[in-house]
């Protein structure tokens, strides 16, 4: 049987004013898959906002992942998302 580790989201700064106001955090990614996620949720209906990844410099964790684009302009954003108050956009498609 797996174990499961429970996860503690942060409560201050930023993305604890998100998660009050009932964002969920998606996910953590760089372009261009960030602004393609993005608009998939948009496309589906979903309230969406995209934060830099905050990084601590000596923070308790590890963030080689988020600073070793930086020197060369790439960011790292969080994607949060709320259901929005309308209906998915038509999609000509279909």
């Amino acid at each position: 049987m797996a174990t499961i580790i429970p996860l503690k989201q942060v409560a201050g700064g930023r993305a604890g004013e998100l998660l009050a106001q009932g964002w969920t955090l998606q996910t953590t990614i760089g372009e261009p898959r960030l602004s393609e996620i993005a608009e998939n949720y948009r496309q589906l209906g979903y309230e969406v906002q995209v934060v830099e990844h905050p990084v601590e410099p000596g923070g308790a964790g590890c963030n080689t992942c988020f600073t070793a684009g930086a020197g060369i302009g790439q960011v790292t954003g969080d994607l949060y998302i709320r259901k929005g108050s309308g209906k998915p956009v038509d999609d000509e498609l279909f």
